[in-house]
């Protein structure tokens, strides 16, 4: 199967962007105009304001060079084993971006929830749609950290992502990163795509180095930094998530996948199947490229880096039927 030429990401044009954020308004500690602050001084341009079972927009934060997402967090978790079993409780994190808040703002603003059942998927994927049909593009929340296994999320449907890393799961318990999670979906035949977030609650300062800020973030290629451009650009996958690295370029010509990144130690273009493609820096050396002849029988490809400091970035899944 012959691939057309094309870019799958750009050189440049990205904004960056924090999707999962606690603030005052549920259990962060620091106001929403604090963390614009904070965020904007860290380069950012964009922050979705997810706060718990609490939906805002903050459109008054919104100037030339920060945009506000409207956004919150909501949980269906199973209390049927009593009190005081919070560590091993089982739950679904769902995020939810509003991609038009001037719409249907008095059932939105009832920060709608899901039924309080836990393992009624059918009842969750209703949930779902529904919010959905609202506007919201719906993320599936840090497995891991939720305490769930492939049978607890491979029928969740109509999701728009699910987090591939959560810089706050990480220093929870050094379970924020999960690759793994992301290609069984995908492996189960689901289209979806892969964000790296922060879940942000700052309890200790930014100087802590268990501050849960500044971790995870997504590089969105929107054509401005505007509302409505902003939700195209996830809506199409064109961004991709990391911890640090730089993806500065991915694309197709004449048949090979071709990868430009910020200095890494490794570039690897994971498929469906076993077999992945890579290039690998010689030791205590880098690399800011590679150059995969591609088959066209890889099923799906995305591509993942590491650096120096075991910091990860990477694409979203490009299915090879889509191109």
């Amino acid at each position: 199967m012959k691939l057309e030429d094309r870019v799958l990401l750009p050189e440049e044009g990205f904004y960056k962007a924090n999707l999962h954020c606690h603030t005052t308004i549920s259990d962060g500690e620091l106001t929403p105009e604090e963390i614009k602050a904070a965020y904007k001084g860290q380069g950012y341009s964009i922050v979705a304001f997810t706060d718990h079972e609490q939906y805002r927009w903050h459109k008054e934060l919104d100037d030339e060079n920060f945009l506000a997402l409207a956004a919150y967090e909501t949980e269906m978790c199973g209390f049927e084993t009593g009190p005081g079993c919070w560590p091993d409780l089982k739950t679904y994190h769902l995020n939810l971006f509003d991609t038009d808040p001037t719409e249907k703002q008095e059932i939105k603003a009832q920060s709608l929830r899901p039924p309080r059942r836990y393992g009624d998927m059918a009842s969750l994927n209703e949930y779902v749609a529904a919010m959905n049909e609202l506007g919201f593009l719906v993320c599936y929340n840090h497995p891991y950290w939720s305490l769930q296994t492939y049978e607890d999320y491979k029928d969740l449907r109509g999701l728009f992502a699910m987090e591939i890393y959560n810089y706050g799961c990480e220093h929870d318990g050094l379970y924020g990163f999960h690759p793994q999670s992301y290609d069984e979906m995908l492996r189960s035949g689901q289209k979806l795509f892969a964000l790296a977030t922060d879940d942000n609650h700052d309890r200790v300062p930014f100087t802590d180095p268990l501050n849960d800020s500044f971790g995870g973030f997504v590089m969105i290629a929107a054509e401005k930094l505007a509302y409505k451009s902003v939700i195209r650009a996830l809506r199409a996958g064109r961004f991709y998530w990391s911890m640090g690295p730089e993806l500065k370029g991915v694309s197709i010509q004449d048949g090979v996948l071709r990868v430009k990144t910020s200095p890494v130690e490794k570039i690897f273009a994971i498929q469906k199947g076993r077999d992945c493609y890579k290039q690998l820096a010689p030791r205590g050396e880098t690399i800011t490229d590679a150059e995969f002849p591609l088959t066209g029988k890889e099923g799906w490809l995305r591509i993942e880096v590491r650096d120096g400091k075991g910091l990860y970035a990477g694409t979203n899944a490009y299915f090879v039927e889509d191109l």
